[in-house]
């Protein structure tokens, strides 16, 4: 039933509305309250990281002149290791993670901290475990070999 799920809700769409929510969440809670310099020099550092990543990622998928489409998976035509990927097999979406960690940090409420551990259980389930169903069919044992040299997130 859950499966139904699986690959429909593309990552920057599910991680905007996860996002609204920690805003909308954080303001009926705790009300309006401006953060501190320290929250915004904080958070602006975790976004740019996080903006960084998921960029790399996206140019060396066009490096590779592979697709970068989130839902059609199937048409991925290499499969990319080197550079970020080395270091994560999930950059774009670690990017995205960073992101709502960065809205958590602004918003200054444990209650905001909810999101990014939201976004990341149902990323992982989801998106991530389906993509790697079909990169195990696409790529057979060199897919194998990485994702047993690197790790899922970071």
């Amino acid at each position: 039933m859950l499966n139904r799920f699986e690959l429909k809700i593309y990552p920057p769409v599910l991680a905007a509305l996860v996002a609204i929510l920690m805003i909308v969440l954080t303001f009926a809670i705790k009300g309006l309250s401006f953060p501190s310099a320290m929250q915004i020099v904080l958070a602006s550092l975790v976004l740019w990281v996080g903006i960084i990543i998921a960029v790399t990622a996206v140019m060396a998928f066009r490096a590779a002149r592979t697709t970068v489409h989130p839902i059609k998976v199937e048409r991925a035509s290499h499969l990319v290791t080197s550079g970020i990927f080395s270091w994560t097999r999930n950059p774009m979406y670690l990017g995205m993670l960073l992101g709502l960690v960065a809205v958590a940090i602004i918003l200054g409420h444990y209650w905001a901290a909810l999101g990014p551990v939201a976004f990341l259980t149902f990323i992982t389930r989801f998106q991530i475990i389906p993509e790697e169903r079909a990169m195990r069919k696409l790529f057979g044992e060199d897919f194998a070999k990485y994702s047993s040299q690197t790790r899922r997130w970071i």
